[in-house]
């Protein structure tokens, strides 16, 4: 199953590849857990061991999609918004809606839904915290205020700076999409566009959206009045070499270390 189609060529951004930013998330207490089934990777922290649970379940939903992909061919390739499918599997919806409302293919919504419903599904049986990581696609629920870490490459904004994540706003969805690192699809040219919203499968698309809006520093305020205009955002923070851009319910706080998020 392929993900997002870019300009580069032979790119699956859901192939493995070694994310060395794990080692530096802190668990605060929190168990991890590791599950790779061809090519989805999810970085889990919950309050037990969950491989088993989460591997299921990966399994369980990459056989819904890859199952509709192959009766429906465009799901996987279209770069556009296609029509809603009232017969389709729960997870092919939520990627048919985001990518609507993101106005994408529903592909960019891939890596997000996964953390999504993987997550959820972990809540409701096995955990009262969790935290599901797919790619940088994060699916958050905990009990007390968080920070998540901003990472944009080379740029001297990276892991300097840090979103506050009051617990009344969770389960929420964070998801970066960059054109500079990394191995997601990008037509745009930005260190980093995170985006909040209550749906992780819409964050990953609309960071997919404005990441291929953004091709230069002067092309900030005009990502951001587009980020305005996608319904259901709660903010987003850009990051394009120096220079930063924010929209939305975001409170940035400094850091002293480089956590991914504590």
């Amino acid at each position: 199953m392929k993900s997002k189609t870019t300009k580069r060529k032979n790119r699956n951004p859901l192939s493995y590849r070694k994310r060395n930013y794990r080692s530096i998330m802190a668990s605060e207490g929190l168990t991890s857990s590791h599950v790779t089934i061809r090519e989805t990777d999810l970085f889990i922290l919950a309050d037990k061991d969950v491989s088993a649970e989460a591997a299921h379940l990966v399994l369980a939903y990459r056989g819904q999609l890859e199952n509709y992909i192959s009766r429906h061919p465009k799901f996987l390739v279209s770069l556009i918004p296609l029509e809603m499918d009232s017969l389709a599997p729960p997870i092919v919806k939520a990627m048919l809606s985001a990518g609507t409302q993101a106005g994408v293919g529903p592909m960019a919504a891939v890596a997000g839904a996964l953390a999504e419903f993987v997550g959820k599904d972990l809540l409701k049986a096995t955990s009262n915290e969790i935290i599901v990581e797919n790619g940088g696609d994060i699916f958050m629920y905990r009990r007390h205020e968080s920070h998540v870490a901003i990472f944009a490459g080379t740029s001297l904004l990276s892991n300097k700076i840090g979103i506050k994540i009051p617990a009344n706003a969770m389960p929420l969805g964070i998801c970066t999409s960059s054109g500079t690192i990394g191995h997601s699809l990008s037509f745009g040219q930005a260190d980093a566009v995170t985006v909040l919203a209550p749906s992780t499968a819409l964050a990953d698309a609309a960071a997919t959206r404005l990441g291929n809006e953004l091709k230069k520093k002067s092309d900030m305020d005009r990502t951001l009045k587009i980020a305005q205009t996608l319904p259901d955002l709660r903010g987003v923070v850009i990051v394009k070499d120096d220079q930063l851009g924010v929209w939305g319910e975001i409170e940035l706080i400094p850091l002293e270390r480089d956590k991914t998020f504590t």
